[in-house]
């Protein structure tokens, strides 16, 4: 795993990173020879692991966003945030933290082996959810939704985590403002899933236009029905998931548990011009973009180095860019 899976709008790129780092070094790096990797451009699954752009730590040291939201959701190790506002955090174990770029800023992503005796299993979701163009230059806000926030949907052997939507009216604390989340007639649902061998739990009908999309990404043999394609089966294999019409269905297991990521929500349906970490509407704004970036860096980078991980003993906290501090 590792490589972005397609998505519709309004979601820009979902990629599901799962390292198997072996145990950690007294720098929170793996305790591991890195001779032969690419230091820095390290994206090749190796011994089960990847430093992606560490040198000592792995992980994604600052670089710039602008025009859209990350939403992070990191359900087994920890990450280590810094941010060009201020803004610091530690979190991880079902945890998720949900970033509105709007006109810039730059962050870092790193991932601490905390673990001496290891190992120290990283899995991750990163989504870019796009934002309409009145919200590309808002000011950006940094959110986190703690696990112990966060329901849990129960139905005999299937489990719905939820982060954004709702289900059985049911909902997790609120998306921020200014995401195209916020409104609930936008329909924009990002859940987990996990069923047992057996079973089954169906998906509600929603508005006629939503886009509905199921990534299943441990397990094989999911069969859905009743979405007005007949049944289906699709298998782990075809890593660009399966879009679902808008309608009721029922999504059942066969032998295998599988776990199975739930995107959904009414398009933006604006024009979208890309480059790199900047999402805005023309290539024209992509340009004035890149040089305000260039002049400005978004502000700067307050923290000593590029990629900074918090001390090991600081377990899951947010440090918020107006100095209000949650330890968890």
């Amino acid at each position: 795993m590792g490589f972005p899976w397609e998505t519709p709008d309004p979601f820009l790129f979902c990629v599901h990173h799962l390292d198997k780092y072996p145990s950690g070094n007294a720098e929170l790096g793996p305790d591991a020879s890195l001779e032969g990797r690419s230091l820095g451009n390290d994206f090749t699954l190796r011994d089960g692991w990847r430093m992606y752009h560490g040198r000592s730590v792995p992980g994604f040291p600052a670089h710039p966003h602008c025009g859209f939201e990350t939403v992070t959701i990191v359900t087994r190790g920890f990450c280590d945030h810094a941010d060009s506002l201020g803004a610091a955090a530690r979190f991880g174990e079902g945890d998720v933290q949900w970033i509105t770029t709007g006109r810039g800023l730059q962050h870092s992503e790193m991932f601490p082996l905390l673990d001496r005796q290891g190992p120290n299993t990283l899995e991750l979701f990163q989504i870019w959810l796009n934002l309409p163009a009145r919200g590309k230059r808002v000011e950006p806000h940094f959110k986190m939704l703690w696990k112990e926030d966060l329901p849990v949907i129960q139905k005999e052997k299937a489990t719905i985590r939820l982060v954004a939507g709702s289900y059985d009216d049911v909902q997790p604390p609120s998306p921020p403002p200014n995401s195209w989340a916020a409104n609930p007639d936008n329909r924009v649902v990002i859940a987990l899933i996990d069923l047992a061998p057996g079973a089954f739990i169906s998906l509600p009908e929603t508005e006629e236009g939503t886009h509905r999309r199921l990534y299943l990404f441990e397990g094989t043999g999911l069969s859905i029905s009743g979405d007005g394609a007949g049944e289906k089966t699709i298998s782990v294999e075809s890593g660009k998931g399966v879009e679902l019409a808008p309608r009721a269905c029922q999504l059942r297991s066969g032998e295998e548990p599988l776990r199975i990521l739930w995107l959904q929500g009414k398009p933006i349906d604006e024009p979208v011009a890309k480059y790199g970490p900047f999402v805005m509407n023309t290539q024209e704004e992509i340009e004035r973009v890149m040089e305000e970036f260039r002049a400005t860096q978004f502000g700067g980078w307050p923290w000593q180095h590029q990629d900074p991980v918090h001390k090991r003993d600081a377990n899951r906290f947010a440090r918020f860019p107006n100095g209000t501090e949650i330890r968890k």
